[in-house]
């Protein structure tokens, strides 16, 4: 059985990426922390080659916890452990099942979320779930913010079931048929702004893509990002949608196919994000049309 005090015997996480504008190598928070820690730290491309499930094996772990690590493990992996492997998901599950829950559910207007604590099986977030804790998502919420509130929410919880564990009460529900949506990876072609849609839609769009791939459009030929929005009452201006209606020091007020959407906050090529008010005083933009 786990024992109170147990230790982390390595810490396994991806290969470092290239990123900035130098594009130089960039290891990932878990690996700083684990260093700091005195962890071994693995981050092998691939947890299928046989040298890596090998290694792995080596360790002899009694339990594997992950967290939003980007690979789905392989059976020869997930039979190791002793005691089992368990996951921290940022969802209610089985509602958005992989990639992207976090901004799924912002982009779909879900009321609520949470986190789930589950025990992995082979499938996509497929196993049965120990733990949930709940957490609703305010108008404003960006999917930044969210995964920030989530991982406070889901450290603790995975606390609370290895608790459980240990004390041997640890209780496992399969997740149910009825329910299941899933979160498939973000792309960056999502990110553009069809503003034929209803305002309220590019306003979860907005708020889903922050801080990533972060919602664009173009004014011209300029790309520009919108950080911020929110949507507006309905309007009887009959102007095409993308028309920049008027403007303010609350931001850009701009036609869709449904409302209007105020862009309070963007940012133009190579530079900062800056309030749109800022933006609309450098240029007459009442009549412009974002594309």
């Amino acid at each position: 059985m786990l024992a109170h005090g147990a230790k982390p015997v390595a810490v396994y996480t991806q290969p470092d990426r290239r990123a900035g504008r130098g594009r130089k190598l960039q290891a990932s928070p878990v690996k700083q922390r684990a260093l700091e820690a005195g962890l071994p730290v693995h981050q092998p491309e691939s947890l299928k080659a046989s040298d890596t499930v090998a290694q792995f094996g080596a360790l002899a772990p009694d339990l594997l916890i992950v967290i939003a690590y980007g690979q789905i493990l392989p059976r020869n992996v997930l039979s190791i452990p002793s005691l089992g492997c368990f996951n921290v998901h940022a969802s209610v599950l089985p509602r958005w099942r992989g990639a992207a829950p976090i901004q799924r559910a912002v982009l779909a207007g879900d009321a609520e979320t949470g986190v789930s604590v589950m025990r992995m099986d082979a499938g996509l977030d497929t196993g049965p779930v120990v733990l949930v804790r709940h957490t609703p998502i305010s108008g404003d919420e960006t999917a930044g913010t969210l995964h920030d509130r989530l991982a406070v929410l889901g450290a603790a919880a995975l606390i609370e079931a290895l608790e459980s564990l240990a004390a041997g009460t640890l209780r496992e529900t399969p997740q149910p048929d009825a329910g299941v949506t899933y979160a498939r990876k973000l792309e960056k072609p999502e990110a553009w702004i069809d503003w034929s849609r209803p305002a309220e839609e590019l306003a979860r769009q907005v708020r889903a893509f922050n801080p990533w791939p972060v919602a664009q459009t173009k004014l011209g030929e300029t790309v520009i990002r919108i950080w911020k929005a929110a949507s507006t009452a309905p309007h009887r201006d009959s102007s095409k949608p993308g028309t920049i209606l008027s403007t303010g020091t609350d931001g850009l007020l701009t036609a869709t196919g449904q409302g209007a959407l105020l862009i309070q906050e963007l940012q133009l090529p190579g530079g900062r994000r800056i309030p749109a008010h800022a933006f609309a005083a450098q240029r007459p933009m009442q009549g412009l049309r974002f594309v």
